[in-house]
């Protein structure tokens, strides 16, 4: 399979995704694990896969971090992220690749997050294994990953693979992991909103396409307005919904 163009990806897709009420909800989820594993002393967070940077604008208004570092492939994520989180570093580093010796990031990050990345992997082990060259001992990891059946629009922006909360555990634990707790999380609303993004086929690559019918347009708006509503009644525990995502430590 030919790796993603993550440059084509966040030119054409930033302002979708930004609006999604399905990456709202893995915010205040990540939010939620974060603020049950942090301690009282501030401690430096990093975004792995930091996209166009909406994780890191939550994440700064939640905490007040001792610093905050997105690593992202994309150049032109990078740029948009460093535009909307000015108070954030950002590292344009290819984690299929090791990282190198110099650079100034190594052993940084008290805690760690990684959400929809793995997904878009043919060799998400080698990434996490990578990214600990980024991480302090002990580093708490945050990983969310899709649980859901894989829709036409997921497969149009590159998914590989959808795991069980198992199938997450044991890629978690095979690169150096320990795993503290895994969820399958958003049951019932969350796991509703994946289905009709299924059952919509097409409709949603046909609205971020540029050039959208009408009835796309409008498919595609009627539900993120619905579900953003809906969305505060997800659980964030439980093992029925299509959210997964596990608490793990780095152990060094």
């Amino acid at each position: 399979m030919q790796p993603d163009d993550w440059d084509q990806h966040w030119a054409d897709y930033a302002a979708s995704a930004e609006l999604n009420p399905a990456q709202g909800y893995r915010r205040q989820l990540i939010s939620h694990f974060l603020s049950g594993n942090s301690s009282k002393r501030p401690g430096r967070i990093m975004d792995l896969g930091s996209g166009q940077g909406d994780l890191l604008a939550e994440l700064s208004r939640m905490n007040t971090w001792a610093g905050m570092l997105g690593v992202e492939v994309s150049v032109i994520g990078v740029q948009i992220a460093a535009r909307k989180v000015p108070t954030a570093s950002f590292l344009q580093q290819d984690l299929l690749q090791p990282v190198p010796a110099e650079c100034p990031y190594l052993g940084w990050a008290d805690y760690a997050v990684c959400s929809e990345v793995l997904e878009h992997l043919d060799d998400p082990g080698l990434f996490l294994r990578n990214s600990t060259a980024l991480m302090s001992p002990g580093c708490t990891l945050i990983v969310t990953v899709p649980g859901d059946p894989m829709s036409a629009f997921e497969r149009h922006i590159g998914h590989r693979k959808h795991y069980s909360i198992a199938e997450l555990c044991n890629l978690l634990g095979r690169s150096g992991f320990s795993v503290k707790s895994a969820v399958a999380a958003g049951f019932s609303f969350f796991n509703l909103y994946k289905a009709a993004v299924i059952l919509s086929g097409d409709i949603f690559i046909q609205d971020i396409s540029g050039n959208p019918r009408g009835i796309a347009r409008l498919v595609s708006s009627a539900l993120m307005w619905l579900f953003r509503g809906l969305f505060a009644f997800n659980r964030t525990q439980g093992s029925r919904g299509w959210q997964i995502a596990a608490v793990a430590e780095w152990t060094g």
